[in-house]
C-alpha cells in the first residue's frame, strides 16, 4: 500500500494536469487567452491537491518508499501514459511510433533509477572529481 497510494494519487494528478495544460486547446479555443489561463489555473489547483500529497507520501525522507529521483521518473512515466490516452481519446489523435520510442526511453530511465531497488535510503552519490 505504501507504494500504491503515491502512484494512484500521481495518476489522478496527471489527469488534471494534462487537462489543465491541453484541454483549453479544444474547449476554450474561441475564448480569450486570459479565460483559458484562469480556467487552467483552476484545474491546476485541483491537480496540486493530489500531486502534493502523492509526493509527501512517496518521498523516502518522509518515510515513503521512493527517492526523489524515483518519484520524478514515476511522474514522467505516468505523464506519458496519461498524455497518450488523452491525445488518443480527447483529441482523437493517432498514436505514432514516436510515442513508442519515447515510452521506451522512459522505460530505460525507470530501469536506471530503480536498478538499486526501492528503499528509504538513496544510493551513494558520485565521488567528487
Amino acid at each position: 500500500m505504501r507504494f500504491l497510494s503515491p502512484i494512484a494519487l500521481l495518476f489522478v494528478a496527471n489527469i488534471f494536469m494534462t487537462y489543465a495544460w491541453y484541454g483549453h486547446l479544444r474547449d476554450l479555443k474561441d475564448r480569450p487567452l486570459v479565460l483559458a489561463i484562469l480556467a487552467s489555473w483552476g484545474v491546476a489547483l485541483v491537480e496540486y491537491c493530489f500531486q502534493v500529497p502523492a509526493n509527501r507520501l512517496g518521498y523516502a525522507d518522509g518515510q515513503g518508499p521512493f527517492t526523489l529521483g524515483q518519484l520524478k521518473v514515476i511522474q514522467e512515466v505516468i505523464t506519458m501514459i496519461v498524455f497518450a490516452a488523452f491525445a488518443l481519446w480527447y483529441f482523437k489523435q493517432q498514436l505514432t511510433l514516436n510515442y513508442l520510442w519515447a515510452s521506451l526511453c522512459l522505460v530505460a530511465a525507470a530501469w536506471f533509477i530503480f536498478r538499486d531497488g526501492v528503499s528509504a535510503t538513496p544510493p551513494a552519490p558520485l565521488p567528487a572529481p
